[in-house]
């Protein structure tokens, strides 16, 4: 779990950084303002959490016990940041209210977090 957790944290942060250099240089002429601010806030958001992942699996790494933190983490960057990379390419609007169940999987993921660390003896 803590060798997944640190690997597919580190593929999305790495795809934050390529799909935000694809936006700002492939995607410009393509998008309009609004949408490349769409599909920033999705590479934004991708990235802090792709290092929360990593964090995840080193907190996993010293015992603490936040696996369900760490899918949470993912669910939360497939939802949020694919419906708003979706939304911002085609689009296509009811793609906007797959976003908010990414953001409840993101908010869930740092309250088990708090939690988790809170309670465990360092």
């Amino acid at each position: 779990m803590i060798k997944l957790f640190l690997l597919v944290g580190s593929l999305f942060c790495m795809l934050s950084v390529a799909l935000g250099a694809f936006a700002a240089h492939g995607l410009k002429q393509h998008l309009d303002e609004y949408a490349l601010g769409v599909f920033k806030t999705a590479s934004d958001y991708q990235m802090s959490h792709g290092l929360a992942l990593i964090a995840v699996g080193l907190l996993l790494k010293w015992g603490v016990k936040v696996s369900i933190s760490g899918w949470l983490l993912i669910a939360g960057i497939v939802l949020f940041s694919g419906s708003l990379y979706l939304l911002a390419i085609t689009g296509i609007k009811w793609l906007g209210a797959i976003t908010p169940i990414g953001g409840v999987c993101f908010i869930a993921a740092w309250v088990v977090l708090i939690v988790k660390i809170s309670k465990h003896s360092f």
